[in-house]
């Protein structure tokens, strides 16, 4: 009993939680507690232990105080999630108004890849990412959930056309720029090939050489040839040294991006310009001409090219003649070739030059048919004083040249076109394309001239002139135009006629001007030369006479007709003398 009542009870009950010990062990265990929980900072990324799962939250343990929670949307990369596994958090506060610890999942990723992308910026280090789409001027890369821009520009080493075909794969890249204020990150997979093709290059340079056989692949494509890269090194092959036919642009026979085997023709001391060639690596087809092909020999191809001078026929791939204007019609008047053929036209043609080692040849398609001017009917279808149509093919200043037929040309002097006009140029008559009827004046065969006329299909008509309008009758004429020496005159029937300037005198002493119709005298007609000499003069003063009215001196027996025109000059200088007189008779008055 004594026992009981030594208890004390005081020591034994207690108010509450820890009472039980003094302030000095409730510190000490504090401490001991609280050294086994973690220093946490907010606003930064630390790893934890999932303790727990449930539907909507995994609990997890980062040895603080108190377990915190984090929606299990955030877990959705995750196969699956279960206690035990460590994951990274970020820490955005310790307690929240419930007292609860609040992580993110999603925001330690973010964070992390950020880390990890600066990591990768100053190590120069490569990483891989998923391409995710494709936008405007490249592609969204995904590195470390953090979407970055692949410009288009940075893809590869050769123009890329098509970006959709990237979009799902994987890519090595490396991060050469960074924007915070933007949180944009810039990435490159060129770079990685550039630096593997520095070798490559460098290993091509030192061993290139002309006649070198190459493998490159076709980067882009102009109207003068392509480039290709040589694996780093680009090269150009011009057009003409792709095919040895001819080809109007590259993608004719090639493609952008196709493998192809070139030569190397020549490079600069830099090897800065490369020339390449495709054709070289086949034997010029002119080498496998036929042996029994020459002058003579009839082939068949296709027109390739015309030009204002004739046109080009392809017989083979690299193989061509020239076919010139002037060995396509027998026609002495050339027109343009494309009156003719044209290209992609397939035609026959005659060998007219060949010369393998200089790799040309000239060729004819009129040799085809019959030269017009061999024909044996030719001597009596153009007989002199045959009839025939033609057409005016070309006018120069002496006449003009009508094409008959095919082949056959004929020259129309000027003077042969009309009987009573006077033409200078065949233009004042008829006009290049006009139909026009001509007579056969003369034929040459052997030198394929055909003289023609078109006023020899009437009749002469100065035959009837001559006396229409003998020496001394008066008609009624109108001055068309004056000079120096007269003036023109129109007479009936579309004539012209002269009259000089001392014939030109009125009765008042005045001068005829041009544009009035007066009376005037035939003073001299000469049918073959077609001139009619008139005077107004001679109408009303009687010692301006006609040539043939004048008086003539007595002529011999012996003389012969030979002697006119010194009596033609004696008449002028009666007249002259008889002016003179009266001049000198009526000073004395």
């Amino acid at each position: 009993m004594s026992n009981k009542e030594d208890f004390n009870w005081e020591n034994f009950e207690t108010k509450g939680f820890g009472e039980g010990y003094s302030k000095d062990q409730r510190d000490q265990m504090a401490a001991m507690y609280e050294g086994t929980l973690n220093e946490i900072t907010e606003k930064e990324v630390i790893k934890g232990t999932v303790v727990g799962v449930n539907d909507k939250d995994v609990i997890i343990n980062i040895g603080f105080k108190s377990d915190g929670l984090v929606p299990i949307s955030e877990f959705r990369d995750l196969e699956s999630i279960k206690p035990g596994d460590e994951v990274e958090v970020f820490i955005e506060e310790q307690e929240n108004a419930l007292g609860q610890l609040i992580l993110s999942r999603k925001k330690a990723k973010i964070v992390k890849a950020w880390q990890d992308i600066e990591s990768a910026f100053e190590n120069d280090s490569v990483i891989e990412g998923l391409v995710k789409r494709r936008t405007k001027g490249g592609l969204i890369v995904d590195i470390y959930g953090v979407e970055a821009f692949l410009p288009g520009s940075q893809i590869d080493v050769k123009p890329i056309r098509d970006f959709d075909i990237y979009v799902g794969k994987k890519m090595e890249v490396k991060v050469v720029k960074i924007n915070h204020a933007n949180d944009n990150v810039v990435v490159s997979h060129k770079v990685l090939i550039e630096k593997d093709l520095e070798k490559q290059k460098a290993e091509i340079l030192n061993n290139l050489e002309k006649g070198q056989v190459l493998e490159g692949v076709i980067k882009n494509m102009t109207n003068f040839g392509v480039f290709i890269d040589l694996g780093g090194v680009d090269g150009l092959l011009h057009i003409t040294d792709i095919s040895w036919g001819r080809i109007n642009h590259p993608e004719e026979v090639l493609e952008l991006d196709q493998k192809v085997q070139i030569v190397v023709l020549d490079f600069d001391e830099d090897k800065k310009r490369i020339s390449l060639g495709m054709k070289q690596l086949t034997s010029h087809p002119w080498d496998s001409l036929a042996s029994n092909l020459e002058v003579g020999s009839k082939v068949q191809g296709k027109i390739v090219n015309v030009a204002d001078y004739g046109a080009f026929l392809e017989l083979a791939p690299g193989v061509e003649g020239l076919i010139h204007v002037s060995e396509m019609s027998w026609s002495q008047h050339l027109r343009n070739p494309a009156d003719f053929v044209k290209v992609g036209d397939e035609i026959e043609a005659v060998v007219l030059t060949l010369d393998k080692d200089d790799r040309k040849m000239s060729l004819g398609i009129k040799q085809l048919t019959e030269d017009p001017w061999t024909k044996g009917d030719m001597s009596t279808k153009y007989a002199v004083g045959t009839k025939h149509k033609g057409v005016v093919r070309n006018l120069t200043n002496f006449g003009l040249f009508l094409e008959l037929e095919e082949g056959i040309d004929g020259l129309v002097h000027v003077s042969d076109l009309s009987w009573t006009k006077k033409i200078k140029h065949p233009s004042e008559f008829v006009k290049v394309g006009d139909e026009l009827e001509v007579a056969v004046l003369e034929l040459d065969v052997d030198n394929r001239r055909l003289a023609l006329g078109h006023k020899q299909l009437e009749e002469n008509p100065w035959d009837t002139f001559e006396t229409v309008f003998p020496i001394g009758s008066d008609h009624k004429c109108t001055v068309v135009s004056k000079n120096d020496k007269g003036a023109v005159l129109e007479l009936p029937y579309g004539l012209e006629g002269f009259a000089t300037s001392k014939n030109l005198e009125k009765a008042d002493g005045s001068q005829v001007e041009v544009g009035e119709s007066l009376d005037f005298k035939v003073m001299e007609f000469s049918k073959d030369d077609k001139r009619i000499v008139l005077s107004h003069t001679a109408t009303f003063r009687e010692d301006v006479k006609p040539a043939a009215a004048a008086k003539k001196p007595a002529k011999k027996k012996e003389e012969s007709s030979e002697s006119t025109p010194a009596e033609k000059s004696t008449l002028g200088d009666l007249d002259a003398l008889a002016e003179l007189k009266e001049k000198m008779e009526g000073g004395k008055k």
